[in-house]
C-alpha cells in the first residue's frame, strides 16, 4: 500500500491508509521522514497526519527509540483489528490441533486459505528451528512457491490455476517457473494429498502441507516449515494429516 497514494487527487482516506501501510513486519518503527517516503506523501502532509493519528491512538511514539522521535502502530489499531472476522471460525476450530502439531514437530506451523491468486496466512506458530520464515499472520504469498499454497492451488478452479501458471516469477533459484513442471506437480498433490517445497520460498527452508476438508471440499491447508525434508518426513506427514482431519471434523 505504501507509495501508492502520493498522486494528485488521492483521498484523505487513501493517505491515512498509506501512512498506516508504511509499517510492516520489517518496519515496525519509523521516523516521520521514513513514513513520508514509504507512504509517498509530502513531509508536511505526513507530519499533519501522523500528529492526528497519534492523538487518536492509531499511532504512538516509539518508547524504545533513541536519538529522535520514531513512531509505531498504536493500541487502537490493534483493538480494531481484533474485530475483523478474518476466518475466525476456522482459526478457532484449528487452534488446538495446530498447537498439538507444533508440540509434535517443534516446527513452524501454518494455517492458510486461498485469497484470489495468493495464499493468505491466517495463523502461524513459530518453530524453534533456525529456518527463515517470511510469512506472517495476515500476509499473502505466491501460491506456487509455498507448501500450503500448492495444496490450495492444486484444488483451485481451473481459471485460477491458468492465471497463476501464466505469471510464474522466481522467488529463489529453486522456485518452479516452468508451467508444465508445476502443473504435473499439482497433479501429484491431488493424487497424494501432500505438497512439498524445497527452498522455493526461502533459501534453507523446506515445507510439507496437506489439505483441510469440510464436507469433502478443500477449504484450507496446514503445513510445517523445516530445514530439510530428509528427516522425519513420514512422521510429519502423519501428524499433519491427523491435525487436518481433526480440524475438518470441527468444521
Amino acid at each position: 500500500m505504501s507509495g501508492n497514494t502520493g498522486t494528485p487527487g488521492a483521498t484523505v482516506t487513501g493517505r491515512v491508509l498509506a501512512v498506516l501501510g508504511a509499517f510492516d513486519e520489517h518496519h515496525r518503527s519509523l521516523s516521520l521522514t521514513s513514513i513520508a517516503r514509504r507512504a509517498g506523501l509530502p513531509l508536511s502532509t505526513a507530519h499533519r497526519m501522523v500528529a492526528e493519528l497519534v492523538s487518536l491512538g492509531a499511532l504512538a511514539p516509539d518508547p524504545g527509540a533513541s536519538g529522535g522521535r520514531d513512531y509505531v502502530i498504536g493500541r487502537r489499531i490493534w483493538d480494531i483489528g481484533l474485530l475483523a472476522p478474518v476466518q475466525t471460525p476456522l482459526r478457532e476450530a484449528a487452534s488446538p490441533f495446530l498447537h498439538d502439531l507444533y508440540a509434535a514437530t517443534l516446527a513452524t506451523v501454518h494455517l492458510a486459505v486461498r485469497d484470489g491468486d495468493e495464499v493468505l496466512y491466517v495463523e502461524r506458530l513459530r518453530g524453534r528451528a533456525s529456518v527463515e520464515i517470511v510469512s506472517t499472520v495476515g500476509s499473502s504469498l505466491p501460491l506456487y512457491s509455498t507448501g500450503v499454497g500448492k495444496v490450495l492451488l492444486a484444488h483451485a478452479p481451473a481459471a485460477v490455476v491458468d492465471r497463476v501458471l501464466g505469471r510464474l516469477e522466481p522467488v529463489t533459484a529453486h522456485t518452479i517457473t516452468d508451467p508444465a513442471v508445476l502443473r504435473a506437480e499439482l497433479a501429484r498433490v491431488r493424487r497424494d494429498d501432500v505438497a512439498t517445497t524445497n527452498q522455493e520460498m526461502s533459501l534453507g527452508g523446506a515445507s510439507i502441507a496437506v489439505p483441510v476438508r469440510r464436507h469433502g471440499e478443500v477449504v484450507a491447508a496446514i503445513g510445517v516449515v523445516v530445514p530439510t525434508l530428509q528427516r522425519d518426513r513420514g512422521r510429519m506427514v502423519t501428524a499433519l494429516q491427523v491435525a487436518a482431519r481433526g480440524i475438518g471434523r470441527q468444521l
